[in-house]
């Protein structure tokens, strides 16, 4: 697939769910996780798609990462995320490759320990164990996030440790940050910027670099019964061998609850969760 033929699907997309007016849960981010949870008792559903292009020594290289999502509050300040499926398709039109792999399942938990709007700071504890096929993963990320009137900041610290093989003995680590800035223009569409970081550490044997910078534009658009929000990212460092641009879009479905409103900003609960 061309890169301009992507995008156009990518934008057919966006723009077919901006249709109706009124609130709804959503998720102002694509790469960068908020300090908030679920309501107790509520579930979404939400489906991902991330596409990565252009590498340096293949210009023509295409992947689709897409992602099926279940989130469920189990208290108001405990939420668990149950990733369905997570499969992958990729191409590299002057090799004549082409492939569609399943890759793995996996669950989340996040716990919130203090609110972005009433507290001074919004913190929550993030974990994720992975399972797939010759694919074992563990992750770890705090989150921080305050939210000023119809401005939200938040930042992501994250720890990755992989084991891929028949026997599971490659060992590989990952840093990385997240950091994103949103308002809210109108009661149905935010938009931003966001910046990814990442540093791979091979074998755990000390960091590869400098690691790969991201930054680009969010747009996020909501309603009482779904939410959308895109974020392209393009590549503002010199790694030869990531692709220099990637774009998400994260679809998501409230399932129970009501939206409540604080300052001006939708949220989750009353007391300001999103």
């Amino acid at each position: 697939m061309k890169p301009t033929t992507a995008a156009c699907s990518f934008g057919v997309l966006a723009l077919a769910v901006i249709a109706r007016d009124a609130n709804a849960n959503e998720r102002r981010f694509t790469f960068v996780y908020e300090a908030t949870t679920q309501k107790q008792g509520d579930w979404e559903f939400e489906q991902w798609v991330t596409w990565k292009t252009a590498k340096d020594n293949t210009r023509d290289f295409d992947r689709f990462d897409f992602r099926t999502e279940i989130e469920y509050g189990v208290t108001d300040h405990f939420q668990l995320g149950f990733y369905l499926s997570d499969w992958r398709y990729e191409e590299t039109h002057s090799e004549n490759k082409r492939r569609g792999d399943w890759r793995d399942v996996a669950v989340e938990a996040i716990w919130n320990l203090s609110d972005p709007t009433t507290d001074p700071i919004g913190l929550s504890l993030y974990s994720e164990v992975k399972l797939g096929d010759e694919l074992f993963e563990l992750e770890g990320k705090i989150i921080l996030q305050k939210n000023i009137g119809k401005l939200m900041l938040a930042y992501n610290a994250t720890i990755e440790a992989e084991w891929e093989g028949h026997r599971y003995d490659e060992d590989n680590g990952e840093l990385q940050q997240t950091l994103g800035i949103s308002y809210q223009f109108s009661p149905s569409f935010l938009a931003g910027v966001e910046l990814l970081h990442e540093i791979a550490i091979p074998d755990w044997q000390g960091a590869q670099g400098k690691g790969v910078l991201y930054v680009g534009p969010n747009f996020s658009y909501r309603t009482q019964r779904w939410w959308a929000t895109l974020t392209p990212l393009l590549q503002v460092s010199d790694v030869k061998d990531e692709p220099d641009f990637q774009m998400r879009l994260i679809f998501g479905v409230p399932i129970g609850g009501e939206s409540h409103e604080t300052n001006g900003v939708t949220s989750r609960t009353a007391d300001g969760r999103r």
